[in-house]
């Protein structure tokens, strides 16, 4: 496979991201929130699709599974031919799902970034990854992400105990760890306070990042936005670090310029024109 460089031979300065991931019909997370982000960030998003849902600022309604056998066709025609310089992985749903990503994607791993966002919840707190799916995300996937994307009840999901404070955060990071990724990604939206604390903890270091917190809305996709606009900086070449930085800075951006669509949680402004940050 042809997952990390151009026929040419050369690495292309744009990044390319193949996201693999679910369909938001609203717009504002999965796929179409992802091709959004990477290209606001300068990137190339290539994708294959996993699921479809039917979904708005509400809620979601209902999802149409895309068969495994093609879900693996679009992978395998993507690494082939355009190649990629990150993955991203979305919504995964359901057990034989996670198998044919973690065979299809494993040989290119050793190579090149694979960010795992582990959506388990939408953000009306439909479930959207099967409970017997859970293990066979962490035995299968988990080991191969350079990054793992967990929010709150993810993380207590992952590190089966609860999470109360940034102690608990840093805790449920460790044992989470465990399981054989390269660093983590707590995301700490989801504790009660003011202000926002995300921990990324590698085996040999940590990171805080704190800021006030926006009271909105209009938050939904944010997940998905961060992961893949991480990915989008690994693909171009910076540091886990430095990409994590322009991650949660898009994010916020992209918080404070939501069109205010919708009647429940609403999708983020993915605007260009309002991003000024470095690309």
């Amino acid at each position: 496979m042809n997952a990390s460089h151009t026929s040419q031979g050369t690495r292309r300065p744009l990044g390319r991201v193949l996201v693999i991931a679910g369909s938001d019909s609203g717009g504002g997370a999965g796929i179409q929130g992802d091709i959004k982000t990477i290209t606001c960030l300068g990137g190339y998003a290539s994708a294959a699709v996993t699921a479809l849902t039917a979904q708005n600022t509400i809620g979601v309604y209902g999802i149409h599974e895309v068969p495994d056998e093609f879900i693996k066709q679009q992978i395998q025609l993507v690494l082939d031919d355009i190649g990629a310089d990150a993955i991203k992985t979305g919504m995964l749903h359901k057990a034989s799902v996670i198998e044919v990503v973690a065979d299809t994607i494993a040989p290119c791993t050793h190579s090149i970034p694979f960010v795992l966002d582990p959506v388990m919840f939408a953000k009306g707190g439909a479930a959207l990854l099967q409970p017997d799916a859970v293990e066979l995300l962490k035995k299968r996937l988990i080991p191969l992400a350079a990054l793992i994307t967990p929010n709150i009840p993810e993380a207590e999901h992952l590190a089966n105990m609860a999470i109360k404070t940034t102690q608990d955060m840093e805790i449920a990071a460790a044992h989470i760890l465990d399981l054989g990724c390269k660093a983590i990604l707590i995301k700490g939206g989801h504790l009660e306070g003011n202000a926002v604390t995300d921990m990324l903890i590698t085996p040999g270091s940590k990171e805080i990042f704190t800021q006030p917190r926006i009271h909105t809305a209009h938050t939904h996709g944010t997940g998905c936005a961060l992961a893949s606009a991480i990915a989008a900086g690994l693909a171009q070449g910076m540091s886990l670090t430095d990409a994590v930085k322009r991650a949660r800075e898009f994010v916020r951006k992209a918080i404070e310029n939501a069109p205010g669509l919708g009647k429940g949680h609403g999708p983020l402004g993915h605007n260009p024109a309002a991003w000024r940050g470095p690309v």
